[in-house]
C-alpha cells in the first residue's frame, strides 16, 4: 500500500513540475501529424478491396470503374440528358446526321499532356471521323442518329488505360485477355483494389475468406442477414429491369392475348415501390407515366388454364421464377422452372434482368430487324416504324411524344412482362 501512494505521490509531481511541456508535446505532436497528412497524403490513404461479378475486358470495364478513371466526351444526367464533359459543346446541321464537337481547351491527360482532338479513339464502323484541328471533332455518320451525343458517354482512354478521371491505374492482372484484378489510386494515394469473380457464389465465398472488404451490387444478400459484423447498404437501380421475354415465335405465345393472359396472372404488387412497367426507366424523360400496369386479374388471365409452359431463367432470378410460376399455376397453368447461365437458344419464358439503354431509344431490344438482340423475336411494324423515328428526330418533346407511343403500344401487345427495378447491396466490414 505504501509503494502505490509513493508511485501516486511521484507521479502527481511529476505531472505538476512537467505539465507544461507535457502539453506542449502533445500540441506538437498532433499539429506535426496533420500537416504530414497534408503535405504527405499517402500517411492518411485508405486502401479498399472490392469484389464484382463479371468478366470484363481491359477496354470493357463496367461504367462504375471506367468513370473514375476517365470520361466520354458527354456525360448523361439521371434523365438521360447528354451535357458536356471533355466536350464543351457540340452542333449539328443536318438533321442527325453530321455531329461536330469543341472540346474543352485546358484538360490534360493522367501523363500531363494536353489533351488533342487526336486522341480521341472512338472507333464506329458506320461513321466517318475527321480531326481538322486539336479542339475539334466531327463524326459522319451513314444515317441520322439523334442519340449520338449519349453514345459518346463512354470513357475515352489512351494506350495503358491512361484517362482525364479521378483515379489513375497502378496495376492490371490479366487471364486470357480477361481482368482479374484492378488497381487504381488517386492523388491523395487511395488504393482502391477491385477483383472479379464468375459467379455471384464464388464472390460471397472470396467475401467470407477475407479476399474482399467489399461486395457490390449483389441482388441477394440474405447470406449476410445474421452477420452482425458486416452493413448492407441497399440501390434502388432505375437502370436496369427485371422482365420475362415471351418468344413471340412459340407456337403458343404468337397469340397476343395469351401473353396478355400471363401477364394478368402475375401479382406485381409483390415487387412494392420498385415495380417496373416500361423497358424505360421512370426516371428518363421519354417515359411513359400513363402506361397499362396489368394490375392481377385471374379472370383476364383464363386463358392460360391448361397451358404447359418453361420458364427459363438465370440462377440469382430463381426466387422470382418460384414466384411466378407460383402465379401462373394458380391460375391454371403448369409451369415447369429450366436453370440456365445465359439466354437459351429456342426459350419460351426467358426470366432476366436487362441494363437499361440511357437513351429512351430502343432499338436494339425491340426491332425486327434486330436478331441478336431482340431475343423476343418480337416483329411489329408499328414498333419498328416507332423506333425508327425516334432515333432520327431530333426534336425531344416530338421524340418524347414517339416513345410515349411506343410504350403504350408495345405494353399492349406483351411481347415481355415488366415486373421490377432490382434492388442491388453492398456487403462491407464494419
Amino acid at each position: 500500500m505504501l509503494n502505490f501512494r509513493y508511485i501516486v505521490r511521484l507521479t502527481q509531481a511529476f505531472f505538476k513540475r512537467f505539465k507544461a511541456i507535457i502539453f506542449i508535446g502533445v500540441f506538437v505532436g498532433i499539429a506535426i501529424f496533420l500537416i504530414l497528412g497534408f503535405f504527405v497524403p499517402s500517411l492518411s490513404a485508405t486502401s479498399k478491396r472490392i469484389g464484382l461479378i463479371g468478366r470484363y475486358a481491359a477496354n470493357d470495364l463496367p461504367e462504375s470503374i471506367s468513370s473514375k478513371i476517365s470520361g466520354g466526351l458527354t456525360k448523361v444526367d439521371e434523365s438521360g440528358q447528354a451535357m458536356p464533359n471533355i466536350a464543351k459543346s457540340w452542333e449539328t446541321s443536318d438533321g442527325g446526321k453530321t455531329w461536330i464537337f469543341y472540346l474543352n481547351d485546358n484538360l490534360v491527360w493522367q501523363d500531363e499532356k494536353k489533351l488533342k482532338a487526336s486522341d480521341i479513339n472512338y472507333e464506329f464502323s458506320d461513321a466517318k471521323i475527321e480531326k481538322p484541328d486539336d479542339n475539334t471533332i466531327k463524326f459522319s455518320l451513314q444515317s441520322s442518329f439523334s442519340a449520338f451525343p449519349v453514345v459518346l458517354s463512354k470513357p475515352i482512354f489512351k494506350k495503358g488505360l491512361l484517362g482525364v478521371g479521378d483515379y489513375k491505374v497502378k496495376k492490371i492482372s490479366l487471364v486470357g485477355g480477361l481482368v482479374q484484378k484492378l488497381t487504381l489510386q488517386d492523388k491523395n494515394s487511395n488504393i482502391l483494389i477491385y477483383k472479379f469473380y464468375p459467379t455471384e457464389e464464388r464472390l460471397k465465398l472470396a467475401f467470407k475468406l477475407g479476399e474482399v472488404d467489399e461486395i457490390l451490387d449483389l441482388q441477394d444478400a440474405s447470406d449476410f442477414n445474421n452477420w452482425k459484423v458486416v452493413k448492407i447498404s441497399e440501390r434502388q437501380s432505375y437502370n436496369n429491369f427485371v422482365a420475362i421475354f415471351l418468344n413471340t415465335t412459340d407456337e403458343k405465345l404468337s397469340e397476343k392475348s395469351l401473353r396478355q393472359a400471363l401477364n394478368y396472372a402475375i401479382d406485381k404488387e409483390e415487387y412494392g415501390q420498385n415495380r417496373a412497367g416500361s423497358p424505360i426507366s421512370p426516371l428518363s424523360w421519354g417515359y411513359n407515366p400513363q402506361i397499362k400496369l396489368y394490375e392481377k386479374d385471374l379472370k383476364k388471365a383464363e386463358d392460360i388454364k391448361d397451358l404447359e409452359i418453361k420458364l427459363s431463367t438465370l440462377p440469382n432470378l430463381l426466387t422470382t421464377a418460384e414466384k411466378i410460376k407460383k402465379d401462373w399455376e394458380e391460375a391454371g397453368a403448369k409451369v415447369q422452372i429450366e436453370i440456365t447461365p445465359n439466354v437459351p437458344l429456342n426459350f419460351q419464358a426467358f426470366l432476366a434482368t436487362v441494363d437499361i439503354p440511357k437513351d429512351p431509344d430502343q432499338y436494339s431490344l425491340w426491332h425486327s430487324t434486330q436478331t441478336g438482340t431482340n431475343i423476343s423475336k418480337y416483329n411489329n411494324p408499328r414498333i419498328d416504324k416507332l423506333l425508327e423515328d425516334g432515333r432520327t428526330e431530333l426534336d425531344q418533346e416530338t421524340r418524347k411524344k414517339i416513345y410515349i407511343d411506343f410504350q403504350r403500344f408495345l405494353i399492349e401487345d406483351s411481347p415481355a412482362i415488366f415486373l421490377y427495378h432490382p434492388t442491388f447491396y453492398t456487403i462491407s466490414r464494419k
